[in-house]
């Protein structure tokens, strides 16, 4: 096997699975782009962003000896990685209120005294 990991090589999209594009390296050896490695972000279907006959130029990430299967990736060519989009965060309760453990602080009594009944009726 002539391929090690980290070449930049490009081959020919030969095959499309849910889980991933199998790409002609030469005429002998054939790798696997998954799902995952696709680009950036979620994918629901491959077949929007690949199809078979495609040029595409990927990196080899991963070589297994014993079974020879390449793993390949275009997500790690694409330097443009998309920013992270952030939630905004939801609060329990009304921040502005700014009443924080009071109400607890409120019920509190109540519930130690219940259950020192419940534990003397006992």
């Amino acid at each position: 096997m002539d391929y090690s990991i980290g070449t930049d090589i490009e081959g020919e999209v030969t095959g499309i699975q849910p889980y991933g594009a199998f790409v002609s390296l030469d005429k002998d050896t054939q790798g696997l782009i998954h799902i995952s490695e696709v680009k950036h972000g979620y994918i629901k279907n491959i077949q929007e962003v690949l199809e078979v006959g495609q040029k595409v130029k990927v990196k080899i990430i991963d070589i297994d000896m014993y079974t020879q299967k390449i793993s390949l990736s275009l997500r790690v060519l694409d330097h443009a990685v998309p920013p992270t989009q952030y939630r905004r965060k939801k609060f329990f309760t009304n921040k502005n209120k700014k009443i924080g453990f009071e109400s607890l602080k409120n019920i509190l009594p109540v519930w130690v005294e219940e259950a020192t009944e419940l534990l003397s009726n006992e």
